[in-house]
């Protein structure tokens, strides 16, 4: 193995253990400020004066939070203000990094095997189905296991 290798894996297990971490962690429905603030019994007015802020601010942060249009540097400040910790992270839909990487192969290799059997296709020598299925996922393996440096790009 190796560095270029060892370095991906271990970026990739920092990623796959959040990701298993916060497999069932979704933003209520509220929002986390207006959520965790009840829960502590801390009242707007009371989180405002802790900020520095106005309640019309708080509110407008908690409604920014709902439409996605929070900054980190706020997140971070009410959970401050409010005794907390604020964690974000970029993790799979579902699944590992690994799963997400199989399914750019997939759609690559699809891609590609389609593209020569239509070419095979005109010279009339095109793939039976099951011979199809199988190169597309040949190559998907191929491309999973090299990653070329055109990996991410297209489909």
């Amino acid at each position: 193995m190796n560095v270029k290798e060892t370095v991906l894996r271990q970026y990739r297990a920092i990623v796959n253990r959040a990701a298993a971490r916060v497999a069932e962690l979704s933003p209520p429905r509220e929002g986390w400020v207006r959520t965790v603030r009840t829960a502590l019994g801390i009242s707007g007015p009371d989180l405002a004066a802790r900020l520095g802020l106005t309640r019309a601010r708080v509110s407008q942060t908690e409604a920014a939070e709902r439409s996605g249009g929070v900054t980190i540097k706020t997140m971070q400040a009410v959970a401050e203000a409010m005794g907390c910790r604020f964690v974000y992270a970029i993790v799979p839909g579902s699944g590992t990094l690994e799963d997400v990487i199989k399914a750019q192969a997939r759609r690559k290799a699809e891609a590609l095997v389609r593209r020569a059997g239509g070419h095979m296709a005109l010279e009339d020598q095109a793939l039976p189905k099951d011979a199809m299925r199988a190169e597309i996922e040949r190559v998907a393996e191929e491309l999973a296991r090299t990653m070329p440096s055109d990996f991410w790009k297209g489909p």
